[in-house]
């Protein structure tokens, strides 16, 4: 187990708080003495075993499934009895452990239909067999209400039998007697009841000695006498003889099915811790679930990395306010043991501190904490604190006393394996005394390799990070400008107190505050000041960072958003093309299957025409047309080889290009719609809107060379 100092340590840092939430969620009183049991254990083993298993149960509830425990009856004073030879139990208290037997079978079967996913749960069930004898036994005598069945014996099937006709006699009996007394007009207006077990009759008091039979008693008034009649009493004796006859047979059955369950006392006992031990390990999971915990890296040196961590009681509290909560970053091992937190009071450095310490209790109690699970957790032998007023009336000690007694308890026990929490070291005293006592007595802890956070104002503190090694400091950001602290901790500078900015936030006298700045060493007040501004730049730099990385983060959705428009254009382009290739080749196509047509037409044409000569026309002109075709194509290639396209409207002077057989020409008139384009020497009347401007390409200089030398 862990060492803790002193031995309040564990509600200093509010771990009895997590308890009782804990215990809110047990159903048990089995699982409730566990949560008070809890213990912090330093074997790594046991510590990720109960991580393990309330992590599983955890994810049982993250996805809705049902884990068959239901079992929640306090049955250890049963269980007692169970072993004590003549022990009779009643048949509800049967009734629970055939319920408990049952619960048990359920979830073994609950496992096998679950087969792996629960590994650490399931090695719970490994040494528990369930024996259905337990519940046969019991359901052989006992109803679903706890009742002796009828046939749980011959003798009492026989005896319930008589018992029955016999109250269905007296009550055959009794409704006669009724009817005879109320047309006597003796009855009075409650008419029956019951006294000493029996069943009587309510008559007015001047008629009791009329009414023949036994007198039990009278109303507080002395108004009405009950009497049980003379002609019930007999039936009533057999009834009453009955009834005791039942008892005597029902307390045998129950002291033979006890005798017979007690065989299987100690695997009744096994079922009840294991069902009380599964509504432990449900209470931790819900309570992560409530914190959103993980369950964190562990190792087995101490250190601490926390990524993302949050102080469990404060986000619960702040959640119910709809208050944000700072997520704390730090870390601890060999390289840097301890952290000085500086910065302004009510800040959050106690507050970061204690998130530390409670955090690293729950991990070694078995409960996942409110983190990343990038987090990582070492196992610590001790954990030693020092929070708060620590004056003891008792020992006559005064604050500052009682913080030295501490000191002297750290520095004699502490070593590589202890974790400890110092709030405000070397208060209490004169300010460059108090300073120099707790620069020795940080020196010494370093010497022992503890690790641990120490908060403070002292400006020699802040500077240690320089000169000893495994010493780094931290801050707590504050925004001047709005005069309130931020509860963010920085870590690898100190931070400032803020004194002067928080004075003036409180309302002081700026004559007050400006005396206070005149009367403060200047050496003190350079050095906060320098601090000061320091954390204000940095403060700044880190605003110019996030927005940097806004703008970085904007710019790469950007340039993805480029990047996929242009993987859209490269597509819409590459189906353009394809779609132009897929036109060529149709047109093509169309044309050879139309001049495929013609010839057949020909030589259809030929075997039946008298006249052939007409027939050799028609194919010529057809092959004429497919000459054309291929002229055209050839001018088309040599126009695009030595003109652009530029398009547009055409003026007088522009070079034009024939769509159709591409002949290019200078346009030297327009007349409407018509115009006269010279091709070489010769002018020709077109239409307009079948040529389009062309320009003459640029030969490149190296065909202009060869030109001039040729």
């Amino acid at each position: 187990m862990m060492l803790i100092y002193p031995a309040h340590a564990a509600e200093s840092l509010e771990f009895n708080k997590v308890v009782q939430l804990l215990k809110q969620k047990c159903r048990t009183d089995a699982a409730r003495e566990r949560v008070e049991s809890l213990r912090f254990h330093t074997r790594l083993e046991y510590v990720e075993r109960a991580l393990q298993q309330t992590y599983e149960y955890t994810s049982i509830v993250r996805t809705g499934n049902t884990f068959p425990n239901d079992f929640i009856t306090n049955l250890e004073k049963e269980l007692k009895l169970l072993a004590v030879p003549g022990a009779v139990l009643s048949g509800l208290d049967l009734l629970s452990f055939q319920k408990l037997a049952l619960t048990i079978r359920d979830i073994l079967t609950w496992f096998k239909n679950h087969d792996t996913l629960y590994p650490h749960l399931r090695e719970l069930t490994e040494k528990i067999i369930y024996e259905k004898q337990i519940s046969s036994i019991i359901g052989a005598v006992i109803d679903d209400l706890g009742h002796v069945r009828d046939n749980a014996s011959r003798e009492l099937m026989s005896i319930r039998a008589d018992l029955s006709s016999k109250r269905n006699e007296l009550r055959k009996l009794f409704e006669g007697v009724l009817r005879k007394l109320n047309k006597q007009g003796y009855l009075a207006d409650i008419a029956e009841g019951f006294l000493n077990g029996r069943r009587v009759v309510a008559v007015f008091a001047e008629h009791k000695r009329i009414v023949k039979g036994i007198l039990h008693g009278e109303s507080d008034s002395q108004r009405t006498v009950f009497i049980e009649p003379e002609e019930t009493i007999e039936t009533n004796n057999e009834v009453a003889s009955l009834e005791r006859a039942e008892a005597r047979e029902i307390q045998r059955i129950l002291a033979q099915t006890t005798a017979s369950l007690s065989a299987y006392q100690p695997l009744l006992l096994s079922y009840y811790e294991l069902c009380g031990l599964f509504d432990f390990i449900q209470a931790k999971a819900l309570l992560a679930a409530d914190m959103n915990a993980e369950m964190p890296r562990l190792s087995p040196h101490p250190h601490i990395e926390l990524v993302k961590a949050y102080h469990p009681l404060l986000l619960l509290h702040n959640r119910l306010n709809n208050k944000p909560v700072i997520p704390l970053n730090i870390k601890l091992d060999r390289t840097q043991r301890i952290l000085i937190i500086s910065g302004p009071n009510a800040g959050g450095k106690t507050v970061s501190m204690k998130t530390v310490g409670l955090l690293q209790l729950m991990t070694q109690a078995g409960l996942l904490i409110p983190c990343s699970p990038d987090s990582e957790i070492g196992i610590f032998k001790q954990l030693m604190i020092h929070i708060g007023d620590t004056q003891s009336i008792e020992h006559e000690l005064s604050t500052y006393s009682a913080h030295l007694r501490d000191m002297k308890y750290f520095m004699d026990f502490a070593n590589g394996k202890t974790l400890f929490f110092i709030d405000e070291l070397g208060s209490g005293s004169d300010p460059n005394l108090g300073g120099a006592f707790a620069e020795a007595i940080v020196e010494e802890l370093a010497k022992r390799h503890a690790l641990g956070i120490i908060t403070t104002h002292y400006l020699n503190l802040k500077v240690m990070a320089g000169k000893v090694q495994g010493i780094v400091n931290g801050a707590m950001a504050f925004d001047e400008d709005k005069l309130e602290p931020l509860y963010q901790l920085n870590i690898g500078k100190p931070g400032s107190s803020y004194t002067f900015a928080i004075a003036q936030r409180s309302g002081l006298s700026p004559d007050v505050i400006n005396r206070a700045r005149q009367l403060t060493e200047r050496g003190h007040f350079k050095l906060d000041k320098m601090l000061h501004q320091t954390e204000q730049q940095s403060q700044k730099l880190a605003n110019k960072e996030k927005e940097l990385d806004k703008l970085l983060k904007k710019n790469k959705d950007l340039e993805k958003e480029f990047e996929t428009l242009i993987d859209k254009e490269k597509k819409e382009q590459h189906f353009n093309t394809l779609r132009l290739q897929n036109k060529i080749k149709k047109e093509e196509l169309d044309y050879l299957r139309d001049m495929e047509r013609k010839f057949k037409q020909i030589i259809f044409d030929w075997k039946k025409a008298e006249n052939k000569g007409e027939v050799i026309a028609a194919a010529e002109n057809v092959l004429f047309k497919r000459k054309q075709v291929a002229s055209n194509a050839a001018i088309a290639k040599k126009a695009d080889k030595n003109y652009d396209t530029v398009g547009g409207e055409a003026k007088v002077g522009d070079m034009v290009r024939n769509k159709d057989n591409h002949q290019v020409g200078r346009l030297t008139e327009i007349r409407g719609k018509k115009a006269i384009v010279q091709i070489g020497q010769m002018p020709f009347n077109v239409s307009l809107d079948e040529w389009i401007v062309v320009k003459k390409k640029e030969q490149p200089a190296k065909q202009k060379t060869k030109k001039k030398q040729a």
